[in-house]
């Protein structure tokens, strides 16, 4: 879209690169800036010399970060959005996190003018390369339409929650539930292998019985071939996540009663080493601890 301001989008790792790569699929001219040094050319943006020289370029800044400390450091430090934002800008937060944060840095960027939006992404790295990723969005409406035909190109589903906050809320109540999913399924279907049943069957009669959740239906039938879907949530970040949501419900009031076994499961894997893989390997952790199993037969984990 030559002729328009140019898209910023700041953190162009995992997700972020493919993001902004559907952005320039699409026709924007998109400014990037990652420490990593050549990130922004591998995801097709011009690349930006600083957070500040991104901000000075777009009306539109993304941010696709670790965590919450680090967008505060993009926002609030030396040479960050909040000293060179200026009035009628918006910033849009994909990252995963803390409410609590997200709401701190609304009101502090409104006072100069600058709206956030908070948003929460679902779909993984797949998703995001197709344009098919879900969002849940925090904020004012009329900023969502304003920025909503750069977000379409990355999300083919688009949910306004509510006000700041309320998207990396609901973010984080899903990825909660897809940790328990992805944990509890593992265990299952690892302890199918161990009673000597065909786990590929069983993962049948769970995907046609009241056992089916997300991790069975689409991550389990590519795992028990030995396909690990790798590229996506490492079992660093997926434990990461859960701490947030942990730390979300404590700041809500709501109790949790599910939370020990993801918090023991993906704490496993990351003992066993599998910290900076796909978080579909915590079935691998379990199957060590099981005994060194696999789901799929290889010549060195053979039932």
């Amino acid at each position: 879209m030559s002729g328009t301001a140019a898209v910023g989008f700041i953190g162009l790792g995992n997700m972020g690169g493919r993001m902004a790569n559907r952005l320039v699929q699409a026709g924007y001219d998109v400014v990037g800036y990652d420490p990593v040094e050549g990130a922004a050319e591998a995801a097709g943006a011009v690349p930006a010399a600083s957070v500040a020289d991104v901000v000075r370029q777009a009306d539109h800044v993304l941010l696709s970060l670790p965590d919450s400390a680090v967008v505060e450091d993009v926002v609030l430090g030396a040479g960050g959005i909040l000293t060179h934002g200026r009035a009628g800008q918006v910033v849009v937060d994909l990252s995963t996190a803390a409410p609590s944060s997200t709401r701190t840095l609304h009101g502090r960027l409104t006072e100069n003018g600058v709206q956030l939006l908070d948003a929460g992404v679902s779909g993984g790295a797949a998703a995001a390369e197709a344009g098919r990723l879900t969002l849940m969005i925090g904020g004012d409406p009329a900023v969502l339409e304003e920025v909503r035909p750069a977000l379409d190109t990355f999300a083919a589903q688009i949910h306004l929650m509510g006000g700041p906050g309320s998207g990396h809320s609901t973010k984080l109540l899903n990825n909660f539930l897809n940790a328990l999913n992805l944990a509890a399924s593992s265990e299952v279907l690892v302890a199918a292998r161990k009673a000597g049943l065909d786990v590929a069957q069983v993962l049948d009669v769970i995907n046609a019985s009241s056992g089916a959740n997300w991790a069975t239906l689409n991550r389990f039938p590519h795992i028990v071939r030995g396909d690990y879907l790798e590229g996506g949530l490492t079992s660093e970040l997926m434990l990461k996540d859960i701490r947030l949501y942990l730390e979300h419900l404590a700041d809500i009031g709501a109790p949790t009663f599910n939370s020990a076994g993801p918090v023991a499961c993906f704490g496993l894997a990351i003992h066993a080493g599998y910290g900076d893989e796909i978080s579909n390997r915590v079935v691998d952790a379990i199957g060590d601890v099981a005994g060194g199993l696999r789901l799929h037969a290889t010549p060195d984990h053979e039932q």
